[in-house]
């Protein structure tokens, strides 16, 4: 559970099989001896969340209310349980390049600095795009599978077919209702909770190099089996003040990598999740990644390596830990 907020939801594994569970304080609620409050949905599997936010007012208002009866109900130390991934997620829309100082630090690792030109020169011509961007521009989005997705503390194996896979700690909105051509003004309203991603991405396959003109293969990059470590919990947006005030640290081996405000987005929460329903219509259960600060393994020269850990929290949202194995090492 996470110390600035209330309650949060989850899906667990226990000693009796896995379920979806309220986290409070220490303690988790087992919500399968409540199904009969939610019309006897199947609190047992993985897409009981997705389920529940499909009416999200009504049964945020009854959680709430269970959250709150410690006298009823069965509830286990939370440290019995173990978290897996909350949501079985509708769709995955990403946001790219959308912290500013991220962006100025990829173009440099990508820059050619012959004939004279310097960093210095590369960082502040990306500079000058990224504030033009975000005065005039609009988000970039890619689209994520599901099937990519695993739990905050899973094994993530590396695939041998590289050896340049990265980290990107990623701030994620969870859709709680529908949402189609909405303003940055009513977006939030529409964002039901907050969790965190691990947005892990093969370097060398973002771009085709054999076909240039096409530009990035953001399949092939990111969406390796377990390449987005997701959760622990869905923390309910009202425990989240401001998305635009929250730290992003994830440590390497216990060293840190990235420390950064959401402060750093070009574009904000609000600004994605009504840009991204410009064009399709959001609907409960579907996630909005809204990047990754800037500290990337291409950035510091130090890409995931066999026997990694990475220990990723976001202000609010609790913690993952993620170890990482080549694939031949796995196991």
């Amino acid at each position: 559970m996470t110390e600035s907020s209330q309650w949060a939801l989850g899906y667990v594994a226990g000693v009796d099989g896995s379920f979806t569970a309220l986290a409070v304080g220490e303690q988790a609620r087992d919500l399968r001896a409540d199904a009969s409050s939610f019309a006897g949905l199947d609190l047992s599997t993985p897409e009981a969340s997705q389920l529940l936010l499909r009416d999200w007012h009504a049964n945020r208002t009854k959680l709430e209310a269970l959250a709150a009866d410690t006298a009823s109900g069965i509830w286990l130390p939370l440290a019995s349980v173990t978290p897996l991934a909350p949501l079985v997620p509708r769709q995955i829309l990403q946001a790219g390049a959308n912290y500013r100082t991220h962006v100025i630090d990829l173009a440099v690792s990508h820059a050619d600095l012959s004939g004279g030109r310097t960093e210095e020169q590369v960082r502040a011509e990306t500079a000058a795009i990224m504030d033009e961007r975000k005065v005039n521009g609009i988000p970039y989005f890619f689209i994520g599978l599901p099937s990519a997705v695993t739990g905050p503390s899973d094994e993530v194996m590396l695939p041998a077919y590289s050896e340049r896979h990265d980290w990107e700690l990623e701030l994620a909105a969870v859709i709680g209702s529908t949402a189609f051509r909405v303003s940055p003004e009513e977006a939030l309203d529409h964002v039901a909770a907050y969790t965190i991603v691990n947005d892990l991405t093969t370097r060398d396959l973002v771009f085709r190099r054999d076909m240039p003109e096409i530009g990035t293969d953001w399949f092939r990059a990111k969406n390796a089996p377990g390449f987005l470590p997701l959760g622990p919990w869905l923390v309910p947006a009202e425990f989240i003040d401001d998305p635009q005030q929250l730290t992003l640290t994830l440590r390497l081996n216990g060293e840190v990598m990235q420390n950064e405000s959401s402060e750093d987005m070009l574009f904000t929460v609000a600004e994605l999740v009504s840009a991204a329903s410009q064009t399709t219509s959001l609907e409960p259960g579907d996630l909005i990644l809204t990047g990754s600060p800037a500290g990337n393994g291409a950035h510091w020269g130090r890409l995931l390596r066999d026997g990694d850990v990475m220990e990723s929290t976001i202000t609010g949202l609790g913690s993952q830990r993620t170890r990482v194995a080549g694939e031949a090492n796995r196991g």
